[in-house]
């Protein structure tokens, strides 16, 4: 995840609803400053869901061996069906 801009905690507190409409406009993650250094995070609704669902998968060891053995299948492409196969 990449920060988009940087902001302090004082400007934050008079901008926070303008803050929250940038969010829906893009997938922007603000980094909110006390006295220069970043302390917390502002993102989207839905890039913390995601990112949260990127963690359990990757904290999920029967999970992740499942895709690396897929990852492996389609590198030689065993077991493929087409979609149009399935219909």
């Amino acid at each position: 995840m990449q920060i988009d801009s940087y902001i302090s905690v004082t400007k934050a507190k008079t901008m926070l609803l303008d803050m929250i409409r940038m969010l829906d406009d893009k997938d922007n993650t603000v980094a909110i400053t006390k006295n220069g250094v970043p302390k917390a995070v502002l993102m989207s609704m839905e890039q913390y869901e995601t990112m949260l669902e990127t963690i359990t998968i990757l904290g999920d060891q029967d999970m992740m061996k499942q895709i690396r053995c897929s990852q492996k299948e389609i590198s030689k492409k065993k077991s493929l069906v087409d979609l149009e196969d399935l219909v």
